[in-house]
């Protein structure tokens, strides 16, 4: 009761100082840099003696379980996530331990329609601000079911760009095969770097181009 007591108050300040918490998705083709920009502003939020809570994917290990690692050699350890996580119970653990100001959560596009909808718990009643990053679409144009979910609740949406090797946005993203070909069909996730994917605009999505002089 006491908990609940406290929660409620903790929330109805936020609301009386005007200081609401919202739900945002940053979201792009790979290699874009969105882990870079979650590490950056997790820093700010440091700079100001504040304190943020990192969260990503239990099943994205190429970095090493329970790192958020950036191309330019940023990283930093996060809390994990996995399909059967509930993202607001752990959430508020981790806030009754010491106050959280601002939770990130790199490869979002992983979450479940359900744990999108417990983030909006986390910044409904919780009074914090929940910044995800993730891909928007999958190898096949279609939306994870995590991104798909954030599209329609985040109260914020930006779009993170990276380009093609043409020039264009690089708006969507190719999967290869062992012999670097396009695959359009198989399972949503497989894990990989640039061996396995490639950002590029749709024009060469469609004709199965990932590099410069490929055909």
């Amino acid at each position: 009761m006491h908990q609940a007591l406290v929660r409620v108050r903790f929330c109805f300040n936020r609301f009386e100082s005007g200081n609401l918490a919202k739900l945002y998705f940053n979201y792009s083709a790979m290699n874009a840099g969105k882990s870079t920009v979650l590490l950056q502003a997790s820093h700010n939020y440091f700079e100001q003696g504040m304190h943020t809570l990192l969260m990503t994917a239990a099943l994205d290990d190429r970095d090493g379980v329970g790192k958020i690692s950036s191309r330019i050699g940023l990283g930093k350890e996060a809390d994990l996530f996995s399909g059967d996580t509930d993202v607001y119970d752990a959430i508020m653990a981790r806030h009754t331990e010491q106050a959280i100001d601002c939770v990130m959560i790199d490869e979002a596009q992983f979450l479940s329609a359900d744990q999108v909808w417990q983030l909006s718990l986390v910044t409904d009643e919780l009074g914090i601000p929940v910044l995800c990053y993730g891909l928007r679409t999958d190898f096949a144009g279609k939306l994870f079911p995590g991104s798909a979910a954030l599209l329609a609740l985040a109260d914020h949406l930006r779009e993170i760009r990276t380009i093609c090797w043409c020039g264009s946005k690089a708006s969507m993203v190719l999967r290869m095969d062992e012999d670097g070909k396009p695959v359009k069909a198989g399972t949503q996730v497989v894990i990989g770097g640039n061996d396995v994917y490639a950002s590029v605009c749709r024009k060469h999505w469609k004709s199965g181009e990932p590099h410069k002089n490929t055909r």
